[in-house]
């Protein structure tokens, strides 16, 4: 994992059907994520996003 996605704990992910999500968008703070959120939610209505804290990424880290 490089310094720059460390950096960028907050993800917005795309829920797709059979549990599988992709990642649209990492931010650094919650609030910037939850307004880019927001818009995706106007321009799209018909797809499911979320907001997660992606802890998941330092596991691996350490792990190492």
């Amino acid at each position: 994992m490089t310094y720059s996605e460390k950096l960028n704990p907050w993800c917005i992910i795309r829920l797709f059907p059979d549990m599988q999500h992709r990642i649209v968008g990492r931010f650094r703070r919650r609030s910037d994520a939850e307004a880019h959120l927001q818009v995706l939610n106007r321009l799209i209505p018909n797809v499911s996003f979320t907001v997660i804290f992606n802890v998941a990424l330092e596991q691996q880290d350490q792990s190492n």
